[in-house]
């Protein structure tokens, strides 16, 4: 366990910022308490400083996670965030997209949003901007990436692509074994 460096800092804070802009900030300095993000086996974890203090007691070779894993650096240095980031993503997410009942399923099952099942989008959102998936009934789904902005949402054929899919709550059942 141990801070991530200026280069990992970077990376990691680019694709966080992709979602949820300079809201970044509201993570770290949070009213109930200190957060930072530790590297732990080149996974990201953000955990308050109480508990960080108390990980520290712990080997690493016996530490298994602490915190929550927000992603995971690949070997070629790039950084890759898991779903288990969601529910701190979802709140502050400047760029929303929200599938229509008939879409939540497909989307779960780890395909792309068409514009069939296309809700609504957020006014202004940009082509390959990070983007939150919601429900209809505003339950965060997971997240990925515009592949249309909204002006082209609005002009492109029902069978077109509109969100590239990255991660949804149905990793949790898919990949249970790698998951940590």
């Amino acid at each position: 366990m141990r801070p991530l460096t200026e280069d990992e800092t970077k990376t990691f804070f680019e694709k966080l910022s992709k979602y949820i802009g300079e809201n970044i900030r509201l993570l770290i300095d949070r009213p109930d308490g200190t957060y930072c993000f530790r590297l732990h086996k080149d996974r990201v974890y953000y955990v308050s400083e109480h508990i960080m203090k108390r990980a520290a007691n712990v080997s690493r070779e016996n530490l298994v996670s602490m915190g929550t894993c927000f992603g995971k650096f690949t070997k070629t240095g790039k950084f890759r965030l898991h779903i288990t980031a969601l529910d701190f993503l979802a709140p502050y997410a400047k760029y929303k997209i929200w599938v229509k009942p008939g879409a939540e399923q497909t989307f779960l099952y780890g395909n792309h949003v068409l514009k069939s099942g296309l809700g609504r989008i957020t006014e202004s959102t940009n082509q390959y901007q990070g983007v939150v998936v919601y429900s209809m009934s505003d339950i965060p789904l997971g997240f990925g990436v515009a592949a249309k902005s909204t002006q082209e949402c609005r002009r492109t054929d029902p069978m077109s692509i509109v969100c590239f899919h990255q991660a949804d709550i149905g990793e949790y059942i898919r990949g249970e074994d790698t998951l940590t």
